[in-house]
């Protein structure tokens, strides 16, 4: 059997955007993949379905797994012939133990590459408004690691670094702190040295503590610290208020929880994240086409047949028309139908494919479509709905009421979701996650189906209509509903929620 190969693959800090485009290239076709406790929530939901997982749990002294033992599986899993990924927080050859792992895999000849990552050293004071270097207050950086190994003395000349005049930055030393800002205070440096503690960089929960080199230890203590965290100590932390810079973001300090199916969540997050946001993709449903069946065969069959074709969302756009294309059909076959959308999403998605709707209500939701197509139609006109499993019974009746012979289709069906990586209920309890974005009634329920058990009324729920908000109250979440039924508007209400939070 031929070896397979491995990376090792830096996630950078924890914000998704702050992972290379190579990091997701490799990370999107790995078989397995290795993951450590310091990568982001919003990176490890990229990680493809089809990958095998491999928790090794590092976190400052709590191991899952010994760093032996983790280099060892990565050799034998590439001696499998997979593709395999070791993916860690940070960079891989910056105290990441990289170094030790690509030893083992290149002395029994396994194909390596290294895709090196944002240190939290710099992206971490760069998102708390602190430059590590600036002209006017030092011109050096020196990364230290705050890691003591237990029974050992630090292996750290203080009085070299306190002679540098250059930032200093600690990783993993958070449980040191008092140890650290001793030694320094020892070999020389000035008591009112500016100082701060950072956790949780880049993330909706990050948490700056400015100080002193005197007085930091004692801060922490008072106001509590949270791991991941790194030490930073030098002038340049004066800075952090005035240049921080994130403040300026509508959304950012909110994680927020988008529950699309996956090929629709991408748009939803990027708006989100672009305003601040740190976001969760967790996919609560997936869409699967319907099995062939002897009445698709027919509608497909007699497609010319149909005054109306009605789409009652993007995603029953995409499989009708993948359906007619392995039916070796094209849009001549829908003859002189006209078409009628809910909304503008599946508006879009029909001209995508060369077609522009006939009729759009006001408001997007299955009642005001049937109503407003139930005042155009001819009595005994024929009308296709090619769309979920389970839809909105009103549509059909309101349709059928003004006189129109209406072929109700199941073009597709929904499967519920969970996370086997994220525990969202947890998150949700321990008030980690701000807000859930639902897009309909469907993923609401596949979200309920993945955290049972959670306290609903701990959920605010940024819903897309009323049906959806209907869902979400009958769970006892705490609802809010976007002025119009599109994901721009959906955007605003999140927003609107994090300004009523805070006014």
């Amino acid at each position: 059997m031929k070896n397979g190969k491995v990376w090792l693959v830096g996630a950078g800090p924890g914000d998704l955007g702050l992972m290379t485009v190579k990091g997701m290239e490799v990370l999107a076709a790995a078989d397995v993949v290795v993951y450590d406790s310091l990568v982001g929530d919003s990176i490890l939901g990229k990680i493809p379905d089809t990958a095998r997982l491999i928790n090794v749990g590092k976190r400052a002294s709590h191991h899952t797994m010994p760093q032996d033992q983790i280099n060892e599986v990565l050799l034998e899993q590439a001696q499998k012939g997979y593709k395999v990924v070791r993916l860690k927080g940070g960079d891989p050859f910056l105290f990441g133990r990289g170094g030790e792992e690509l030893e083992l895999l290149l002395q029994n000849g396994i194909d390596c590459e290294v895709v090196p990552g944002v240190t939290s050293a710099l992206s971490v004071p760069a998102y708390n408004g602190i430059p590590v270097t600036h002209r006017d207050y030092c011109s050096s950086i020196h990364i230290i690691t705050g890691h003591r190994r237990a029974g050992k003395e630090y292996d750290i000349d203080f009085k070299a670094l306190t002679d540098t005049k250059g930032t200093l930055i600690f990783l993993m030393g958070v449980t040191a702190l008092l140890d650290i800002c001793k030694g320094l205070l020892d070999a020389g440096m000035d008591p009112d040295m500016p100082a701060a503690l950072l956790s949780k960089g880049t993330t909706a929960g990050q948490r700056k503590i400015v100080a002193t080199v005197s007085t930091l230890a004692d801060t922490v203590e008072k106001e509590g610290a949270v791991t991941p965290a790194i030490i930073v100590v030098g002038k340049v932390c004066t800075l952090a208020d005035e240049l921080y810079w994130r403040s300026c973001l509508p959304l950012a300090g909110w994680k927020v929880l988008v529950t699309r199916p996956k090929a629709h969540a991408s748009t939803t997050s990027q708006k989100l994240r672009e305003l601040g946001a740190e976001v969760l993709e967790l996919p609560s449903i997936a869409t699967l086409p319907m099995p062939d069946g002897k009445k698709q065969k027919e509608a497909y069959k007699n497609l010319a047949d149909y005054q109306w074709i009605v789409f009652t969302s993007p995603t029953g756009v995409e499989v009708f028309f993948d359906k007619l294309i392995r039916e070796k059909q094209d849009i001549r076959s829908l003859g002189n139908a006209k078409i009628a959308a809910i909304g503008e999403g599946t508006a879009r998605k029909l001209r995508e494919r060369g077609l522009i709707a006939d009729l759009m209500p006001e408001t997007y939701d299955g009642d005001s479509l049937g109503e407003a197509l139930a005042k155009v139609l001819a009595s005994g006109e024929k009308v296709l709905i090619p769309r979920a499993e389970k839809g909105n019974e009103n549509l059909v009746r309101l349709l059928k009421e003004a006189g129109a012979e209406v072929t109700d289709l199941p073009t597709y069906c929904t499967r519920y979701e969970k996370s086997t990586l994220i525990d969202e209920r947890r998150e949700f309890e321990a008030g980690e996650i701000q807000c859930a974005v639902f897009t309909s009634a469907s993923t609401v329920k596949g979200f309920a189906e993945g955290v049972k058990g959670l306290d609903f009324t701990k959920v605010k729920a940024a819903c897309i209509g009323r049906q959806t908000k209907a869902a979400a109250e009958a769970l006892g979440m705490k609802t809010y509903m976007a002025e119009k039924a599109t994901i721009d508007s959906l955007v605003e209400l999140v927003v609107r929620m994090k300004n009523e939070e805070n006014s």
